[in-house]
């Protein structure tokens, strides 16, 4: 099955940072090792469990992982966009996965075998630094996620994500639903709906649809912060 790492356009390789150090020559080593996967809206990459022996680049779609309680309740840990890539503990332990990952639209992804990458992350040591670089960035969103959870109200942390998600703009489009949304900030799902409705209410912002939300007062927003 053709891969778009050999095609002519934007490849899933020259996507993903880990990859970003290489030459054209160094990337087909990698493309060599890569094969296509296409997976529908719903389904899952893999699962709480799994034996993964692949990294997973995505290429086009968005992924969700997150895991699931004894109770079933869900905790999002965070979203893979294209360009991003999952699976990488793969590479150091043969441990089961302890999460889901999930595609929350069509998704195209790049599979690259974790026994010939590692013989690329000795020959090419900047792929390994770059690897342990993003780990090191999504312990550290875990640990700020923690915190949010642990220290601060289920103001603060709306207010918090609003601020975030604009970007400093004035609109938002939210990737994920508005369930995903409460389930990574620890709160239900009816808990966000009710203080969303009560920051429009107070004239913070405007909820358009379902994804998408106007901030029409910053500075109320950010006077939530300030008061904790």
């Amino acid at each position: 099955m053709k891969c778009y790492c050999h095609g002519e356009t934007t490849t899933c390789i020259d996507r993903v940072p880990i990859f970003h150090s290489l030459n054209a020559q160094e990337k087909q080593e990698v493309a060599q090792i890569t094969r296509q996967k296409d997976v529908g809206k719903g389904e899952l990459i893999y699962a709480m469990g799994d034996e993964v022996h692949s990294l997973f680049v995505i290429h086009s779609g968005m992924v969700k992982v997150y895991r699931l309680s004894d109770t079933g309740k869900e905790q999002v840990l965070r979203l893979i966009e294209p360009g991003g890539f999952l699976g990488e503990l793969s590479l150091f332990s043969p441990s089961p996965m302890q999460h889901y990952a999930e595609a929350l639209e069509p998704v195209t992804m790049c599979i690259i075998e974790a026994a010939p990458l590692k013989e690329l992350l000795g020959k090419y040591p900047s792929i390994a630094f770059k690897v342990l670089e993003e780990l090191s960035r999504r312990l550290e969103r875990t640990e700020q996620l923690l915190e949010e959870i642990s220290l601060h109200s289920v103001e603060r942390r709306l207010a918090q994500a609003l601020l975030d998600l604009s970007k400093g703009g004035r609109e938002i489009e939210l990737a994920m639903s508005k369930r995903d949304l409460a389930s990574q900030m620890g709160m239900t799902s009816e808990t966000l709906s009710r203080k969303l409705s009560s920051f429009e209410a107070q004239g913070w912002i405007e909820q358009i649809g379902q994804r998408r939300i106007i901030i029409k007062d910053r500075q109320g927003l950010e006077g939530v912060l300030e008061r904790e």
